[in-house]
């Protein structure tokens, strides 16, 4: 059989941080629940552990041995409360919306590659009317946890590209990284972390309308590696 002469290419979207901001929505659900069961939680642990599912985020802050009903039962409580307080408050970041449409215009394969449970990723697609967009909704929640490239892997099947023909959008260290095991190029913005904790991305923006059009293709068709720092495009 002949190769595809035009292999597809993919964008592949975290949801968190990435494309709605739920930081603080997650950290209040969590500081509600994991204080009943005697389980530590600040700031700077969230900050560390934001971007992994709860299965593993749980697991780093009970150990490997935790009871699976237990991690089952808080997580089932958290992501309850998640969803009441989300549905009233989250929000699509800035440049998402129109990434979104000028990708579809192109004819760009998009998928959700997110490590939320498949009820909040449904509940802010639909919130904000944006599901028609994406070719594949891919949840990591039953999956191994970022940085474990799983989730991205299987996205990239579900819209038949290959991993060097796809570029992920993160926010999160833990996202980052999977995207570098899985092989793909990565765009990550600084909504949740700081520009030197994603260092290993090839790309980083304060958001997404701060990304040129022209440097996303870049790294879909090129194995160089770019850099955006405070708006301004550097090739290395």
């Amino acid at each position: 059989m002949a190769s595809n002469p035009n292999p597809p290419i993919a964008v592949l979207w975290d949801m968190d941080g990435v494309i709605i901001d739920t930081g603080e929505s997650h950290y209040l659900a969590w500081m509600q629940i994991l204080p009943e069961y005697g389980i530590d939680m600040n700031r700077d642990i969230f900050t560390r552990t934001f971007g992994m599912n709860n299965d593993t985020l749980l697991r780093v802050l009970m150990g490997d041995n935790a009871d699976p009903a237990l991690v089952d039962e808080i997580s089932g409580r958290k992501e309850q409360r998640f969803r009441e307080i989300a549905a009233a408050t989250t929000k699509i970041l800035p440049g998402v919306r129109d990434w979104l449409q000028t990708l579809q215009s192109m004819g760009v394969r998009q998928a959700i590659a997110s490590s939320a449970p498949p009820a909040n990723i449904d509940l802010h697609l639909d919130i904000q009317g944006i599901r028609p967009y994406f070719d594949a909704i891919v949840s990591g929640n039953d999956m191994p946890g970022k940085p474990a490239p799983d989730v991205y892997l299987e996205a990239a099947r579900q819209v038949d590209a290959q991993p060097a023909r796809c570029v992920v959008i993160e926010d999160a260290v833990a996202g980052v990284e999977g995207a570098r095991r899985a092989k793909m190029k990565c765009i990550a913005v600084t909504t949740t972390n700081p520009a030197a904790a994603l260092a290993s991305a090839d790309v980083i923006v304060p958001n997404l309308a701060d990304l040129p059009v022209e440097t996303v293709f870049q790294l879909l068709n090129s194995g160089q590696k770019s850099q955006i720092l405070d708006g301004h495009f550097d090739e290395r």
